[in-house]
């Protein structure tokens, strides 16, 4: 797919990645623009398969009503039999059980955001979620690994366009979304897409993301598709939109916005878009009164979901 120049360029420009704001030390990363090298899976590179592969046809389900989402739990109860079977296929398919890709902006692609735990358990406390040093030890190597379908400003159009693909990894023609699951070669794919879209056109975006769903089920991948936090469209258009994909396709809905909005300001900073930073230690009150160690948190619980039922089989 192909897009103008210009419109890439505005949609940079525009873009609430553009504009975030650098945490405090726990000690932690400066905010500084992500990295340019990516780091090369040391898994073995399966070739890419054509974008129009046929997956599982989706079953049509009654529509959520307009709010209804904002009631659906953080963390689904358990896997569809149409999720568990897009799961099955793509371990057919040589898919690494072991390996789970992040799809998404600058949010996505930031250092805290799941990295702490492929560093050690020196880099953060589970506390009362001990259980959780499982899921951690089964996916090791997927949650420091840079994706290179998760940049700075990126959109469903970017993950979609050849013109954002890291051109010393990809091969000619791949898009960033097909680069990063050649590569990596995952059975999951947790997405998290919408915040820079959520000022233009909703339609577009609906269209974008049916697309990321389609190729990745095409894989045999299981896209795990999550709420984003903020509300910059002013009526929840976008979450709207991924929960009732999420439905239509029964594929997990990782409901991130319910997760934060407890919290002071629902977790965000003054610009409405970027999350408050806290560390990775689950026990301490005042760190988890921030969002960020709720969506590294939910995160693992998501995979913790996905990996007792597939196990269970």
């Amino acid at each position: 797919m192909r897009f103008p120049i210009a419109a890439i360029t505005l949609v940079v420009l525009l873009t609430a990645c553009s504009a975030q704001a650098t945490p405090s030390p726990d000690p932690l990363p400066t905010l500084l623009p992500a990295s340019t090298s990516t780091p090369v899976s040391t898994l073995t590179p399966i070739q890419p398969e054509p974008t129009d592969i046929p997956g599982p046809t989706p079953t049509v389900k009654t529509t959520l009503a307009p709010d209804e989402w904002q009631s659906l739990p953080v963390v689904p109860e358990g896997l569809s039999a149409n999720a568990l079977e897009i799961y099955r296929r793509g371990i057919a398919l040589g898919n690494n059980p072991n390996a789970f890709s992040k799809i998404g902006d600058c949010e996505t692609s930031a250092e805290w955001f799941l990295a702490n735990f492929d560093q050690g358990p020196n880099r953060y406390s589970l506390g009362s979620y001990a259980h959780l040093q499982a899921v951690i030890d089964f996916y090791q190597g997927s949650f420091k690994r840079r994706s290179l379908a998760a940049e700075r400003s990126f959109t469903t159009a970017s993950v979609l366009s050849q013109l954002w693909a890291n051109r010393e990894l990809c091969l000619q023609g791949e898009t960033p979304l097909e680069c990063e699951y050649r590569l990596h070669n995952p059975s999951i794919a947790l997405i998290m897409l919408g915040t820079n879209e959520a000022t233009g056109n909703h339609a577009v975006f609906e269209g974008n993301l049916r697309k990321i769903i389609d190729l990745t089920i095409a894989r045999g991948i299981l896209p795990v598709l999550a709420t984003k936090a903020d509300n910059l469209e002013g009526d929840h258009a976008i979450n709207a939109i991924i929960a009732r994909l999420a439905q239509e396709y029964e594929i997990p809905l990782w409901n991130f916005w319910l997760a934060l909005q407890p919290l002071p300001d629902h977790g965000l900073q003054e610009d409405g878009a970027h999350l408050t930073y806290g560390g990775n230690h689950f026990e301490d009150a005042f760190l988890m009164q921030k969002a960020w160690p709720w969506r590294n948190l939910t995160a693992l619980q998501v995979l913790d979901m996905i990996m007792d039922n597939v196990l269970d089989e």
